[in-house]
């Protein structure tokens, strides 16, 4: 039991006390802490606070392990140094006072003006970048007008040479057609003045044409004339032969 509890209160960092103990000794141990803890409580002296040196090896024997442990003496609680007294203040004048009051108006005089030249410094960085932005605001709108302007010339001078392209082109345009329609005008003269010369051509071919078909039907008339006469003349004689034989 007492080497249960020993070991139980002081860990040892050799390899045969890592060891796992055997089944029957655990078992043992086991029987004993219960036994142990079905006794009544005891009243226990006062335990002394003592610190391990060394834990020698373990042992084994028939009942269990055996363990030798060396305790080193209980050490003393130190006492705590006693506060020395301190020594009286002395009594704070009227000019320690003023002088404490001169100070802290200086410091805070001296506050004062570090506040406002911060705000002063901070005003005039708000200026400056007001300042700046105006400018580059003013910077920018002239640079937009000039471009603007510039923009708008050129667009003009385009516009203008567009017109007047236009314009060329158009004058050259309606000369053309100009010498176009006095060209068909002099083709169509020429084109009439044929057709009536051809027309005139072919009004006396064919009043010639109608005088020689007239005559020529004249002459057939007469032809025929002639022959029917011829006819008449010959059927008379035959009617005259056959009488005079008859």
């Amino acid at each position: 039991m007492l080497i249960g509890l020993v070991r139980e209160s002081f860990h040892c960092f050799c390899h045969t006390c890592r060891a796992p103990l055997p089944v029957a000794v655990q078992r043992r141990h086991q029987g004993l802490v219960a036994k142990v803890k079905t006794k009544p409580r005891t009243i226990q002296p006062k335990k002394v606070q003592f610190v391990t040196t060394e834990v020698r090896c373990q042992e084994k024997t028939r009942g269990g392990l055996c363990y030798e442990v060396i305790l080193g003496e209980p050490e003393a609680k130190a006492t705590p140094p006693k506060r020395t007294n301190s020594p009286n203040k002395n009594v704070v004048s009227v000019h320690d006072i003023e002088e404490k009051l001169r100070a802290a108006e200086e410091r805070r005089q001296q506050l004062e003006f570090n506040k406002i030249a911060a705000l002063s410094a901070k005003m005039q960085k708000i200026e400056d970048a007001s300042r700046k932005k105006d400018e580059q605001t003013t910077q920018f709108i002239t640079n937009t007008k000039d471009a603007l302007e510039q923009k708008m010339e050129t667009h003009v001078g385009k516009r203008e040479a567009y017109i007047t392209d236009l314009k060329s082109k158009l004058k050259d345009h309606i000369e053309n057609v100009e010498k176009t329609r006095l060209s068909l005008e002099q083709q169509t003269d020429e084109v009439r003045t044929a057709i009536e010369e051809k027309l005139k051509s072919a009004s006396a071919h064919r009043d010639e044409n109608i005088k020689k078909m007239i005559e020529r039907l004249k002459e057939h008339e007469k032809r025929a004339e002639a022959v029917r006469q011829n006819k008449a003349n010959l059927l008379a004689t035959q009617q005259v032969t056959t009488a005079s034989s008859g």
